[in-house]
């Protein structure tokens, strides 16, 4: 095998063997006669997304009652949820669709990059929004004087900006490396542990930085949920009425829903893939679906079913003025 490092052109990875500078996405393996067939819940999932998020930043943004921490965060989740749908279905549409797999170097590596950052974007709010339950909770009374507008939008600016610093260096690295015999990824998509496999060069910066990236943010935000959640439960616990304590925790479960459906599935992917015996490729496959494609359909639903301002303005939303009248309008 040649020295990789001896293969790099104006510092761009060049494929040994049959020279390329492409990936090839995979569908999902044993399934591929029924692919037609399975585009079809994709498809659908991806037409709820787009329209669940959309409904949820339309209705935050016109509706000044709305514009409150709580829904300010979900707004900011409904953001994430959307960019992280349109970076994964349309890739994956179009190899069910017309069996196009192929992906340049550049192209990988700018989905990667950005399904990434609305990962880490994603798991950031969760945060935030942990932190505002426990805010809400525990200080009710201070509460609007805690997290007002201007400390929302540090707070969003923070998130923004912690995540283009772990994410930035990602795509520069992978620039450094070049990638020899298979140009196969496992996924319909292009992820950072994916392309790194299939590096023929030394790879431990890239894993490094990669495994920095991911305890640092995913990781490290799900302690701070866990321990957040922690804190809210013994507050809820020493509020002496039974309803009450009912009525703090029911402000919870969307939360919990929706950190329950983003971490779980990767946090079982990557057990398994350390500690569980060998499983069949779609396994693995199905697993990172869940965790990528599941949170942006699922979390609008969540809210708009567990949340009743939320549900009760979508009602007034679709309210005609009158009955000779087809315009839809918001009524307050």
């Amino acid at each position: 095998m040649p020295n990789c490092n001896s293969l790099l052109i104006s510092n761009k990875p060049i494929f040994s063997g049959e020279i390329s500078s492409s990936f090839i996405l995979s569908g999902i393996p044993g399934l591929e006669a029924v692919h037609v067939w399975i585009s079809i819940p994709f498809c659908a999932m991806f037409l709820m997304t787009g329209v669940g998020n959309v409904t949820i930043m339309t209705l935050i943004w016109k509706e000044h009652a709305l514009h409150v921490p709580m829904y300010l965060f979900l707004a900011m989740l409904a953001v994430s949820d959307l960019g992280l749908s349109l970076f994964t279905f349309p890739t994956m549409l179009r190899i069910f669709w017309l069996d196009a797999r192929e992906l340049t170097f550049p192209v990988c590596s700018t989905q990667m990059f950005f399904i990434h950052t609305f990962q880490d974007l994603e798991s950031a709010i969760m945060l935030a929004m942990a932190f505002d339950r426990y805010v809400a909770i525990s200080r009710p009374l201070h509460y609007s004087s805690i997290l007002t507008n201007s400390v929302i939008a540090r707070i969003g600016l923070a998130i923004f900006v912690r995540t283009l610093t772990v994410q930035v260096p990602l795509p520069i690295l992978l620039r450094g490396l070049c990638f020899c015999h298979s140009n196969v990824l496992s996924h319909s998509y292009c992820l950072h542990p994916d392309i790194l496999k299939l590096s023929c060069s030394s790879t431990k910066i890239n894993s490094t930085v990669g495994l920095f990236v991911v305890l640092s943010t995913m990781g490290l935000d799900f302690l701070l949920i866990l321990f957040s959640y922690v804190l809210i439960l013994k507050t809820v616990l020493s509020i002496a009425s039974h309803g009450g304590r009912l009525k703090a925790l029911n402000t919870c479960i969307s939360h919990l829903s929706a950190v329950i459906l983003f971490f779980t599935p990767m946090i079982c992917l990557s057990i398994l893939h350390r500690f569980g015996p060998k499983l069949p490729a779609h396994v693995y496959v199905t697993m990172a679906n869940m965790h990528f494609l599941i949170p942006p359909v699922m979390n609008p639903i969540v809210y708009v079913v567990k949340t009743k301002q939320i549900r009760d303005k979508i009602l007034k939303l679709v309210i005609k003025k009158g009955p000779g009248e087809s315009q839809v309008t918001f009524i307050t």
